[in-house]
């Protein structure tokens, strides 16, 4: 492990978890088999982002395309997000971590929006770590959704036009008040966004591992933020 720099680590890391069907591919298994196996990777990648000092770590989990996938496919990940959500909320609340769902999750059955619910309730006072699942969620309609919560309080003389600011903005955004992304993980070897967290990676140093997902581990996170703390972060100034 590289020793990283206390003073510099990351407050906001995201994760685009990549590469579980192709992970079960090579074992000659169902697509499902590698997303069953990525909750453990999620489990160390949420241990190790406490354990560094992380203060917000987003998780892709689930994106609103996603649905495009065989009906097979997309009822098997909200049974493991199901049963992720009944083995996992208990010791999150024990580490003092918040979990928090993001994304339009009308579209969940009323069961699973009833978990997400409970959970978020039973950990909201939680403030070691703030572990964001991204779930039927979308860069772009974060942004529009924002954008309509603004209009209607403009509508309704709650707001006016001059105080639409980015910050202003932000605070309507699906993080909210969150600090911005410092830095963006994707795992597979794939190098894109994929519509994710677009207003929040503004300014977000990308790490592209080749890893896939089920295999991260902390030696890949600590490459990771390794690598973030090598750069050179100017905001678009000069050093």
């Amino acid at each position: 492990m590289i020793e990283l720099d206390k003073n510099n680590i990351p407050a906001h890391v995201a994760i685009i978890m990549d590469g579980n069907g192709r992970w079960a591919k090579q074992q000659n298994k169902l697509r499902i088999f590698g997303h069953t196996n990525g909750v453990a990777a999620v489990r160390r990648a949420v241990s190790y982002a406490r354990q560094i000092g992380v203060k917000v770590l987003t998780l892709y989990a689930f994106s609103s395309e996603n649905w495009n996938r065989p009906e097979q496919e997309v009822n098997s990940l909200m049974t493991l997000f199901m049963q992720a959500l009944d083995r996992e909320v208990k010791k999150l609340h024990k580490n003092n971590i918040r979990l928090n769902i993001i994304g339009d999750t009308s579209r969940f059955s009323e069961k699973l929006q009833e978990k997400i619910a409970k959970a978020e309730q039973l950990t909201e006072s939680n403030n070691a770590l703030t572990l964001n699942i991204a779930a039927n969620y979308g860069g772009c309609w974060d942004i529009v959704q924002a954008a309509q919560q603004i209009a209607d309080k403009i509508k309704k003389d709650e707001m006016t036009l001059e105080e639409i600011t980015e910050q202003s903005f932000q605070s309507h955004l699906a993080t909210q008040d969150q600090p911005q992304v410092d830095l963006l993980i994707r795992t597979s070897g794939e190098q894109r966004v994929s519509n994710f967290l677009l207003w929040q990676i503004a300014y977000a140093e990308l790490c592209f591992l080749d890893v896939l997902w089920p295999d991260f581990n902390e030696e890949d996170f600590n490459q990771a933020v390794a690598s973030y703390q090598q750069r050179h972060r100017r905001f678009g100034g000069t050093e």
